[in-house]
């Protein structure tokens, strides 16, 4: 076998194209060029800060323009054919390029701009505006027309968390960015607008309000935080699947009806810290761990996969890359809808005790390694 490889291209209106091709592709090295006639991208949208919380709100309106559950046919993730003149010119395995209708970016900050300063966001104000600096891109599991990350084998699995590596070191390294998320939403019931197997990527210029808060917590706790709460983990009732190098666990105070968080045993703070043996490990608990949702009411799931970074420039030797998957999904036939008090006060109700759904997690697992093995 040989090992994954990477082919940066560019689309037609000069975004950023990247294949990363399978240790045993069997595609061949040479990609077809994208000779489709697209228009300028949108402009870079702009931030609105929200004085009552001091967060920053995009107002990114070229987003209103994205296509929602095509046909397979107009697929515009699938490789291009005649007949669909997608997003991607070529066959691939894992594919990687710029949003179209990003969030943020794609203009980044020039030398001298106050972007630059990472207090150039701090404080409180009326009528508060800044671009909205970064990127956003597009990872391309797989170039079927349908699934999702567990749907994929372990080769394929491989080949996406070394696109995550890659793309986090990257995405790192562009001026103004202060953290990079990994994400992937799955099913109807979380919004998703395309069926084919898929994740994103945003690199924020700022850090986002969740990490803010992790890092209160760390700072009022200790840099300690992660590694106390894998080992009280490891210890108790609510661990549903353990390797050498990834635990993943029911937290204790899980919010969601489905909450299973995965965490490296040593400190890592991103993709682009991660070992090869981190990696290879990661292949297969993760498809392990996605096939087990899947099993635990015997169809797919909705959830949003999100992988929590440390941000680039600070609290690197305390937070810890981490997994946090979540889905509304509280029955068979049933979803948990955030209303009055988790909405608009932030003060959640549990639905399933956590001890329980991990037993029932552990259990689903079973059966998915049995049903279908990795």
């Amino acid at each position: 076998m040989g090992s994954i490889t990477k082919r940066v291209h560019a689309l037609a209106d000069g975004r950023e194209l990247i294949y990363f091709d399978d240790a045993d592709t069997t595609l061949p090295p040479d990609r077809a060029p994208d000779l489709r006639e697209l228009d300028e991208r949108p402009p870079t949208a702009t931030m609105r800060q929200d004085p009552l919380t001091g967060d920053w709100i995009s107002i990114a309106a070229a987003r209103q323009n994205r296509v929602v559950m095509p046909p397979a046919a107009l697929d515009p993730l699938a490789p291009q054919t005649p007949e669909n003149p997608s997003e991607i010119p070529a066959n691939y395995d894992v594919a990687v390029f710029e949003n179209r209708s990003p969030s943020f970016g794609p203009a980044l900050p020039e030398p001298g701009d106050p972007a630059l300063d990472p207090a150039h966001l701090d404080g409180i104000g009326l009528g508060r505006e800044a671009a909205s600096f970064g990127r956003c891109e597009v990872v391309c599991f797989s170039p079927e027309h349908e699934g999702a990350f567990g749907s994929i084998h372990r080769s394929r699995a491989r080949t996406v968390i070394e696109a995550w590596a890659d793309r986090t070191a990257a995405l790192s390294a562009l001026p103004g960015v202060r953290q990079v998320f990994p994400f992937e939403n799955r099913g109807a019931a979380i919004g998703v607008t395309l069926q084919h197997p898929h994740g994103q990527i945003y690199a924020y210029p700022y850090v986002t309000p969740r990490t803010q808060q992790l890092i209160a917590s760390i700072d009022e706790y200790g840099p300690h935080l992660f590694a106390d709460i894998l080992e009280s983990e490891r210890r108790g009732p609510r661990v549903v699947l353990a390797g050498e190098h990834w635990t993943a666990f029911v937290p204790f105070a899980a919010r969601w009806p489905v909450e299973v968080h995965l965490m490296p045993n040593e400190h890592t703070a991103d993709f682009a810290e991660t070992s090869s043996a981190q990696r290879d490990e990661l292949a297969v608990l993760y498809l392990r761990l996605l096939r087990g949702v899947d099993a635990l009411y015997g169809d797919p799931t909705p959830y949003i996969a999100a992988w929590h970074q440390a941000p680039v420039d600070t609290h690197r030797d305390s937070i810890r890359l981490n997994l946090q998957l979540t889905s509304p999904r509280r029955g068979k036939d049933k979803l948990k809808f955030l209303a009055g008090s988790e909405a608009a006060m932030g003060a959640w109700i549990g639905d399933i005790p956590p001890e329980i759904q991990a037993e029932r997690l552990r259990v689903a697992i079973a059966k998915a390694d049995e049903e279908n093995p990795v």
